[in-house]
């Protein structure tokens, strides 16, 4: 009795699994590009930081000692660093502050995120009077504006939360073109010392998405 061959089924179904993983590979692939966001890298923000010294080491127990601001926020809640480029909301309509309490600037309103608004010693970016901010955006969003704020001099990052009266506003700039990288300069009045939080909203071009980050500075 001759045996029917199955090579020709065998290969039908290989086919038929070769194309479902390939449709699910371009998926997987498109995902990320479709969510991902951005943050201000220079001077890094409260995650960027992070998730940059502490990412590839976030179990090893020196962070503890090393910086332990980052340490707490890790413990609180690790996927606030891991996810650095998605602290946003939609819909504000411009309404930052009115949307925005005060004690919740750092972590843009965001409770998986409070972590970021304690105060503590977190690592510092030296900077003088005048300095650039860098934005990396993933997905090359361009923008509206970016909003830049400076903490007052007498406001104290190591023992207060940052609210909307503990700010200065040092500049608003125009839109950007969608790119992955986009810098601008700042220019304070040079009145500055120490250890102070520059507070930055990004308002996105593609869709009502604000972004507000603290990145820590140490003004020479």
């Amino acid at each position: 009795m001759r045996m029917r061959s199955t090579s020709g089924s065998v290969a039908r179904r290989r086919g038929i699994i070769a194309l479902v993983i390939g449709v699910l590979a371009c998926t997987f692939v498109a995902t990320p590009t479709a969510s991902a966001h951005g943050t201000i890298v220079g001077p890094a923000t409260r995650a960027y930081q992070c998730w940059q010294s502490w990412g590839s080491q976030h179990t090893n127990p020196a962070m503890q000692q090393q910086d332990p601001m980052c340490w707490q926020a890790f413990q609180a809640n690790a996927d606030t660093m891991w996810n650095w480029m998605s602290a946003l909301r939609d819909g504000l309509g411009g309404n930052f502050q009115g949307a925005t309490p005060d004690g919740q600037l750092c972590s843009n309103a965001l409770s998986r995120n409070n972590a970021l608004n304690n105060p503590g010693r977190w690592r510092t970016t030296s900077v003088g009077s005048s300095f650039t901010m860098r934005l990396y955006d993933q997905a090359s969003h361009g923008a509206d504006f970016f909003r830049v704020y400076v903490s007052k001099n007498g406001f104290d990052p190591t023992t207060q939360r940052l609210g909307w009266g503990n700010l200065d506003h040092v500049t608003t700039t125009g839109r950007f073109a969608p790119a992955q990288n986009i810098s601008f300069n700042v220019q304070t009045n040079g009145t500055y010392r120490g250890h102070h939080v520059v507070f930055t909203i990004w308002q996105a071009s593609h869709l009502d998405q604000a972004y507000m980050w603290c990145s820590d500075v140490n003004f020479g």
